[in-house]
């Protein structure tokens, strides 16, 4: 602590004082703590009382300090879809971060090759200059009969060359891949996400739970305490209880397994939960944040072009969604006229931060499951927590979590940019 009772700070850096949830665990809430700013990342942060002296910036008083989240599992905003549309691209990601989501993983539904290597040639420009955080290829490797809202035309077997072709394409922005553990070369698919230090998620399957048990013990991550490539890593579950098949008791499915690993291993498997009142009852959330931690849990969107949109037609890769009352759903059959299934969703993160607290989580549980455990589950070790060093970004509320502010790497979110921040994580 001495050697940071001095700190090498001008008159340009930022300071906020007010109630830090930090998102550390361990340490998720300190009631008066001080943050302190510089050259875009933390310099400083903990109880005012340790502030170290002369510190040569204005601190202003704030209710709450909170870290910017991380939305692993995001298609989209304001009218526009995650794909080949660099400058819909950014414009999403920025819709997301001006509402608290610094950190955005583009999530890419399944389509064919040659479309997924255009849409990953162009994204990874917005994830190389900061836009972005990451790319996730939510498929084609599925089960056509838990599509849910995606093609089934582009549903394909698993295929080893394929996805490296993608990721080669990808450069190192590809984070995350949705896999179905049934479909062929699981395991070849896994090894291969391993060396490319890329986390697979499970999902969009109609897997046993004996399957799933199998595919999680097969897979290169079998042999603890590894950290190269090719060996142990994170799983995740592409949200949890949709699209696949529900927990019953006598046939319990992936997701008993899922949640037992989860359990067990926050570091091996963290599952998403989209918080947004549509995709999951409020029971089911209190469940499984008291079953698991929020140390393996991430709250994601899920969220598709309508989100910060009025209600009316938008597509999700070829095909055609319609949202009434906030319920995206895919457009209803013209010879059935019934409705359609569940097609992402329109709600941005804080908003499901905000619900899950009025259904009775912690709110530093709440937070940390949308900011510290999704950075921690893609590798992103410079955001995710109010921790020194990392980068500035940094979300004010209100008492009833309604943003006032959005820093991202210090900078405000609502200011002109005479200079262009690095945003590079």
């Amino acid at each position: 602590m001495r050697a940071d009772r001095t700190l090498p700070l001008n008159a340009g850096g930022l300071g906020l004082r007010g109630r830090l949830i930090t998102g550390r665990p361990g340490e998720e809430v300190i009631d008066d703590g001080t943050v302190v700013v510089a050259g875009g990342r933390i310099l400083w942060c903990g109880p005012t009382a340790d502030l170290p002296p002369g510190v040569a910036v204005e601190i202003a008083q704030v209710p709450l300090i909170l870290p910017g989240l991380v939305d692993v599992h995001c298609h989209g905003a304001v009218g526009h879809t995650f794909s080949a549309d660099a400058e819909g691209a950014r414009l999403a990601a920025t819709h997301h971060a001006a509402q608290g989501t610094t950190s955005v993983v583009a999530s890419l539904v399944s389509a064919p090759s040659p479309a997924l290597l255009e849409q990953v040639a162009i994204l990874r420009e917005l994830v190389q200059d900061g836009t972005l955080a990451g790319l996730h290829l939510e498929g084609p490797f599925i089960a056509k009969s838990m599509c849910g809202a995606q093609d089934p035309a582009a549903i394909i077997d698993g295929d080893p060359a394929l996805l490296k072709r993608w990721l080669d394409a990808g450069r190192g922005t590809v984070r995350s891949i949705t896999l179905a553990p049934e479909t062929p070369h699981f395991a070849e698919l896994v090894k291969l996400c391993r060396e490319y230090r890329v986390v697979p998620s499970l999902g969009h399957t109609n897997a046993t739970a004996a399957r799933t048990r199998e595919a999680l013990a097969s897979s290169p991550d079998s042999s603890p305490g590894n950290a190269g490539p090719g060996d142990a890593g994170p799983w995740s579950a592409t949200h949890l209880f949709n699209r696949m098949p529900p927990l019953g008791h006598r046939a319990p499915g992936p997701i008993a397994v899922l949640l037992q690993t989860a359990r067990q291993s926050p570091e091996k498997m963290v599952v998403e939960l989209v918080a947004d009142g549509i995709h999951l009852d409020p029971e089911i959330v209190r469940m499984v944040f008291d079953l698991v931690g929020p140390r393996s849990i991430a709250l994601v969107t899920d969220a598709m072009a309508a989100a910060g949109m009025p209600d009316g037609p938008y597509t999700l890769g070829r095909l055609e969604v319609l949202v009434q009352d906030r319920v995206a759903r895919l457009a209803p059959a013209v010879d059935r006229g019934q409705p359609g299934a569940i097609a992402g969703a329109t709600s941005r993160l804080l908003e499901n931060v905000r619900r899950c607290i009025e259904w009775g989580i912690p709110l530093e549980d709440a937070v940390m499951a949308a900011s510290s455990t999704p950075a921690r589950l893609m590798g992103l070790d410079q955001v995710g927590s109010i921790t020194k060093g990392r980068r500035a970004d940094l979300l004010v509320t209100n008492e009833e979590l309604e943003l006032l502010q959005v820093y991202r790497a210090g900078i405000s979110l609502t200011q002109e940019r005479n200079t262009r921040a690095d945003y590079s994580v």
